[in-house]
């Protein structure tokens, strides 16, 4: 575990970024074949991004945000498209075998994303009494005092 920020933080990211926002939700328990291929593939996609260089691939970083939900953080959408449309990685051969693999049974396993672009400076955040978390492992923790003490100091700050 990561150890606790024993303070109040925000989290600072140069320039423009994506963030995605990936779930599953299981509707038939009782059918491992479908839903387990799923659950272990996203593991194996998340460290073969982190072992790649952030400038190759565009992957800043990645968060479990609870029980089949995972927040990516991409440099762009371009980047993440990219990873998700290679051949080469783990991502296309694995939605691939999803897609026939749930064909006739598309509703015992839903999966789901949401993908956000976000301009410099248009964004904030807090964290006080946490492990780095969110933009705040990927991005420069600063202190939350003065002028960045308030949301609208925060984002008054990063425009």
């Amino acid at each position: 575990m990561s150890k606790i920020i024993d303070k109040r933080v925000t989290a600072k990211l140069d320039g423009d970024f994506a963030a995605f926002l990936i779930g599953v939700k299981i509707n038939a328990w009782w059918k491992v074949d479908k839903w387990l291929p799923v659950v272990m593939a996203m593991p194996r996609m998340l460290k073969e991004l982190s072992v790649q260089p952030r400038e190759e691939t565009g992957f800043l970083g990645h968060t479990n945000a609870g029980p089949g939900l995972i927040v990516q953080y991409w440099r762009s959408f371009e980047h993440l498209e990219t990873y998700a449309k290679s051949q080469e990685h783990a991502h296309f051969p694995a939605w691939r075998a999803f897609n026939k693999n749930i064909k006739q049974t598309r509703g015992d396993i839903g999966i789901w994303h949401e993908t956000y672009l976000v301009r410099a400076g248009e964004y904030e955040n807090v964290y006080s009494g946490m492990p780095p978390h969110g933009l705040g492992r990927v991005g420069e923790l600063v202190p939350a005092d003065g002028t960045l003490s308030e949301a609208q100091g925060r984002l008054k700050d990063r425009v």
